[in-house]
């Protein structure tokens, strides 16, 4: 196998005027998408008493998933479909907004510490205008030989299988690799890699991958392995799935196929139809959609590998 891809953070402001900052792996200009996997931000570990913690008023989305996952603190989640949730360490949270969906984010009083990933996932154009929905899963952690647990929250992985539906195959789990652990996990060869490190050092395909940074591994291998060779635990998210195949536009919180489909959602949000419905208790305004480009938005690709 290959060394993997190195793909480094860029620090985003989240929200509105009380803004946290995110550190952005994807989508960048050296990778929009692994399998379907099309944005990951990582946060945290932020002291909310000196950020000021999450505050994202309601805002909406198109033609995603959105996948909630935190390893400290708590997030209060309300949508347009009525759901409202607490997001907690170890519970995925996924919401699909295909035709239009819209929700708030805020970190809970309680919350002292937050820190975690939000992870967006493209839908197929066959199931971009799907209805909305909104799963819950806790899944268990799986001991695996070598020195790790793995909690599966979406696909399989060493013996584990989430029920949580997508619209393509997908793998995302967290790993917590003791020091000098070192796995190997059977993945499936069709399926394209990345590996976020959230604390500690991992080498991933003879490449070492340092906090914040996303490893990326083109399909063709049918085990991929991970090497924690420091005197410190570490823990990693792993994101797979089949190359996607599909050029996408990305605009906002928005995902369509055409500059147009950007127009026309951004319009429908500020119209406030009833497209992406009405987030009933977040105690303020929702968040207005930005001015649109003076340009055409173009559809993103990923890079042909050589």
């Amino acid at each position: 196998m290959s060394d993997a891809e190195v793909l480094t953070a860029r620090d985003v402001p989240l929200g509105g005027p009380r803004a946290m900052t995110v550190r952005r792996t994807l989508p960048q200009r050296a990778r929009t998408l692994i399998g379907a996997w099309c944005f990951v931000d990582h946060y945290g570990p932020d002291d909310v008493a000196g950020t000021g913690g999450m505050v994202v008023a309601p805002h909406p989305h198109t033609g995603l998933q959105t996948v909630s996952w935190l390893f400290s603190g708590e997030i209060e989640h309300r949508d347009s479909l009525g759901s409202h949730a607490m997001v907690r360490p170890g519970e995925l949270n996924l919401m699909t907004g295909g035709l239009g969906v819209s929700h708030s984010e805020v970190s809970t009083p309680d919350t002292t510490v937050l820190h975690g990933v939000q992870l967006w996932v493209a839908l197929p154009d066959r199931h971009r205008l799907t209805e909305r929905d909104f799963q819950h899963y806790v899944p268990e952690s799986v001991p695996v030989d070598g020195g790790a647990d793995v909690r599966v929250f979406l696909g399989s992985l060493a013996g584990a299988t989430s029920p949580v539906r997508t619209f393509t195959p997908l793998l995302g789990a967290e790993l917590l690799l003791a020091p000098r652990a070192s796995v190997t996990l059977a993945v499936d060869a069709g399926f394209e890699h990345g590996l976020l490190v959230d604390r500690g050092e991992v080498t991933m395909a003879g490449t070492r991958l340092r906090r914040a940074e996303l490893g990326y591994v083109a399909p063709g291998g049918s085990t991929l392995t991970l090497t924690n060779e420091t005197d410190a635990s570490a823990r990693t998210i792993l994101l797979g799935g089949p190359p996607f195949g599909e050029e996408i536009v990305m605009w906002w919180n928005f995902i369509g196929r055409s500059h147009q489909d950007i127009v026309e959602a951004r319009q429908s949000w500020q119209d406030a139809s009833d497209r992406f419905g009405t987030v009933e208790g977040y105690p303020g305004d929702r968040l207005p959609a930005p001015e649109l480009p003076h340009a055409t938005i173009t559809p993103r690709k990923n890079p042909i590998r050589h």
